[in-house]
């Protein structure tokens, strides 16, 4: 028998040829080469990260740009491996300098452990806006002399011998009228809601 003309299998089309019938629209063409380099590519991007799940990232991301590419790149040599190879490794350095950038922001941004909730702080602005409009109407309903007195020490921060002064009286009535007015206002505040 003649070995010459017997029947061969069929013939293995070489990555160039696959990448050329593929970069006119031949969807099997690129299914062929996705089959043939996606296990070696998928291993070349673990032994990249470290990482199966990141190696699927990585190999998904490279043959999207195969796709996305097929027509603009004309393949040096007959395999496709080497220029897949290199866009994984260029997949995995872009994500390496994304996750960078990332955590830089990260450690950037304030502690959000340490700010307070902006509703919560709002909340509280309008509770003290309101405690202090109800304390500021019994101020305004004490006798003139121990709201004075109130207005200059406690609201004002002005010291009993200054006050003293101020009013015309003895340091020792400044602390009176004082003493009446916080009793008179701890039972207005008390009682109002």
């Amino acid at each position: 028998m003649n070995t010459a003309n017997a029947p061969r299998g069929p013939a293995i089309t070489s990555d160039a040829d696959l990448w050329a019938r593929s970069s006119v629209g031949d969807h099997a063409a690129f299914s062929e080469l996705f089959e043939r380099h996606v296990e070696a590519v998928w291993n070349h991007a673990y032994r990249l990260t470290a990482s199966w799940n990141l190696a699927e990232d990585v190999t998904s991301s490279t043959f999207l740009q195969a796709w996305r590419k097929r027509a603009d790149v004309v393949l040096v040599r007959e395999s496709a491996r080497p220029w897949l190879y290199t866009v994984a490794g260029n997949v995995v350095r872009d994500e390496r300098r994304a996750t960078t950038r990332f955590l830089r922001v990260v450690r950037r941004a304030p502690d959000s452990s340490v700010a307070a909730d902006h509703a919560d702080e709002v909340a509280d602005r309008v509770d003290r806006d309101a405690r202090m409009v109800r304390v500021l109407a019994a101020v305004r309903s004490l006798p003139r002399a121990e709201r004075e007195a109130v207005e200059l020490c406690l609201l004002g921060e002005v010291g009993l011998a200054d006050a003293a002064e101020l009013l015309g009286v003895a340091e020792v009535s400044v602390r009176s009228r004082l003493s009446r007015a916080r009793a008179r206002l701890r039972t207005k505040l008390e009682d109002s809601p």
